[in-house]
């Protein structure tokens, strides 16, 4: 199929052949013409299969056939992400797709200056991307008009359902009129949350691209089996290849992630962190810094893992192992975009191989193992202070409690009463 058989209007096919795209992918091929139609749909397809643009086209079509209201313009389209890097992405996505038309694109999050998101509500914005969390806070000072909203587009929509977005989704929805077309799409979405989804839409049409636990069938996925005191080295024996020249690596913790990518600049490899310590200004210099080929590295938490695309990226690792199958999907989904080759390489130590056997289960397959060639695996475990950790402190023995001074007394003499 091509792109004039979706039936979107000739501005944003201009702006789709100047961006380069050749041909629609399956889940905008199934998802457009339902939208176009007015439906509420469930989209649900691999990462980096045009999601975005699932949604983004027929939105931007609908509303260039409505005449543009005079005045200040209250967002008629409402894109609810849930992470900063996500809705910066997609505001970005939407004025390359729409470049050819006189619509207005916002977008609101925290980690930033409150003054120009006000100021950009107060002009006037026909599109609206948001994080839930900034956009309840301004729209609780009066900024951000959301009586007119008739496109809702939950975007990676098993995590804004999550229990930690859920509430606040709920009192979103609430502001909002009830008439109104809702699309959700994820590359993931339980059947568990699936069931929430029926709080938000009316009659909706199911657009399923593949299995959900499938990633991008050009993934490369094998595993490393190495002591936990060893990934850090095991990484740095890999980046001698010159193969692994844009790798993102995903640590548990911050504090890891700090830590690997402090390890890592030692060793002369240059590093960005992205992490939601990170301020938003270090947030989107890390981003900047790993698309132009000044960071080799970036080393991340599963913040990462939904709203980062960037082309290119040859290697996504685990350094660790995720909590649960979802989050693996979408962290190696980060390589192999638009059908672009990728390898997944995960370092798993002893302890997480009850996670490895459970992942492989969701996936329904094993994933390879491998043996780093040239690599010691063997090595001793290093002392403490080798390994950089600060030492434990000392255990203080717990004391005797003393008795009671009253308990430790003789018992006072009684006065004669003579």
């Amino acid at each position: 199929m091509s792109f004039r058989n979706l039936v979107l209007c000739s501005p944003i096919l201009e702006a789709i052949r100047e961006a380069g795209y050749t041909e629609p992918t399956p889940i905008q091929t199934a998802a457009i013409p339902p939208i176009l139609a007015g439906h509420d749909l469930i989209g649900i397809a691999q990462t980096g299969t045009g999601k975005t643009a699932a949604f983004a086209w027929p939105i931007l079509t609908k509303l260039s056939e409505q005449a543009t209201p005079a005045g200040r313009r209250a967002p008629q389209a409402l894109i609810l992400a849930p992470t900063r890097e996500l809705a910066a992405q997609i505001q970005e996505n939407l004025r390359t797709y729409g470049k050819h038309l006189p619509l207005r694109v916002a977008s609101i999050y925290g980690g930033v200056r409150e003054r120009p998101q006000i100021e950009a509500l107060r002009s006037g914005v026909d599109i609206l991307v948001a994080c839930p969390g900034r956009l309840l806070d301004l729209h609780g000072q009066g900024y951000g008009d959301l009586s007119a909203i008739r496109y809702l587009v939950l975007d990676e929509a098993d995590r804004m359902l999550d229990m930690g977005f859920l509430p606040a989704i709920r009192q979103i929805l609430r502001k909002l009129p009830r008439e109104r077309q809702t699309l959700l799409f994820s590359a993931t979405l339980c059947p568990e949350i699936e069931v929430l989804t029926r709080e938000f839409l009316r009659s909706p049409k199911s657009v399923e691209i593949g299995r959900r636990a499938n990633p991008a069938e050009t993934v490369t996925q094998f595993v490393y089996e190495v002591a936990p005191h060893l990934k850090t080295a095991l990484l740095l024996h890999l980046l001698q290849d010159p193969k692994l020249d844009m790798v993102l690596a995903f640590a548990r913790t911050k504090h890891r992630a700090d830590r690997l990518a402090r390890q890592l600049e030692r060793s002369g490899v240059k590093t960005a962190t992205l992490h939601s310590n990170r301020s938003q200004s270090q947030r989107m210099r890390a981003l900047r810094d790993f698309k132009a080929g000044a960071a080799r590295v970036l080393v991340a938490t599963d913040i990462a893992a939904r709203g980062i695309d960037v082309d290119g990226i040859s290697h996504v690792i685990n350094f660790d192992l995720p909590q649960n199958p979802e989050d693996y999907v979408h962290r190696i989904g980060r390589t192999g975009r638009a059908q672009a080759i990728g390898d997944a390489i995960s370092f798993v130590s002893p302890e997480e191989r009850g996670p490895l056997r459970s992942l492989e289960r969701f996936l329904g397959r094993g994933i390879p193992r491998k043996r780093a060639e040239g690599f010691n695996h063997d090595l001793p475990a290093p002392e403490p202070s080798d390994a950089g950790e600060a030492p434990a402190r000392p255990v203080r023995p717990i004391q005797p409690r003393r008795a009671p001074r009253s308990w430790s007394r003789a018992p006072r003499a009684r006065r004669s009463p003579v």
